[in-house]
């Protein structure tokens, strides 16, 4: 389906009502079966668990992967063994800029002195073009994780990118997490052992104390609290 045929705020308003009761893979099956092979799964590989739930629904699902230039050693092992584990097609995207040109061009440590930009560079434009080929995307967001992120709805319109977007565990809580991932064995960044419940880029990215806010380690004392994909 080419989600040019229909209004896609329309569209996304009426699965999100209809669907907002409805099960993870439910929602995954209703994308699956409107978009087909134009429906991709965005990862940060913090964890296996989008990629587990949609590819039980639809296996060979695109997964787009970042690959930044500043990720954790531990990230992309990660990313390389989703993708030997599960029946995914991994995409794996780069900025336009290795991380040495852009501090050729614009100067080291961008991250440091102006990091809405660096996420731009490297992980807003990216994506742009990766998702250009489909009518919708998957995300793991959920409405638990960050005050930015509590009217977060099951399918949605993102009129930026002009296409669906579509967060199956919108509703879920971390205990609703934590259960789905211990009972399916899901692949889990070591990461998330030594203290890092929100994974991004390193330089950009700490260990979180016990009682922290989970996503507090993310872009800690620079006033950011979204890289700019979701909001």
């Amino acid at each position: 389906m080419n989600v040019a045929l229909e209004d896609g705020q329309a569209l996304a308003d009426r699965a999100s009502e209809q669907l907002e009761e409805a099960s993870a893979q439910e929602i995954i099956q209703w994308a699956a079966e409107t978009f087909g092979d134009r429906l991709c799964l965005t990862s940060s590989m913090a964890d296996a668990l989008m990629v587990d739930l949609v590819s039980g629904v639809k296996p060979g699902v695109d997964v787009i992967f970042l690959d930044t230039g500043y990720h954790f050693a531990e990230t992309i092992g990660t990313r390389d063994a989703v993708a030997q584990v599960y029946p995914i097609n991994l995409i794996n995207v780069t900025p336009l800029r290795t991380v040495e040109e852009q501090d050729r061009d614009l100067g080291p440590r961008l991250h440091g002195r102006n990091p809405n930009i660096c996420c731009y560079l490297r992980k807003v434009e990216p994506l742009q073009r990766a998702l250009e080929p489909y009518d919708a995307w998957v995300s793991g967001l959920r409405r638990d994780e960050a005050v930015t992120r509590r009217n977060v709805g099951v399918v949605q319109w993102d009129p930026r990118k002009k296409m669906v977007k579509v967060n199956p565990i919108a509703r879920w809580t971390q205990d609703d997490v934590d259960a789905y991932m211990e009972e399916n064995g899901v692949i889990v960044n070591p990461l998330q052992y030594d203290g890092y419940p929100s994974i991004g880029c390193a330089p950009c990215t700490r260990p979180v104390a016990d009682g922290e806010d989970p996503r507090s380690g993310r872009w800690a004392g620079m006033g950011k609290t979204e890289c700019g994909i979701h909001l």
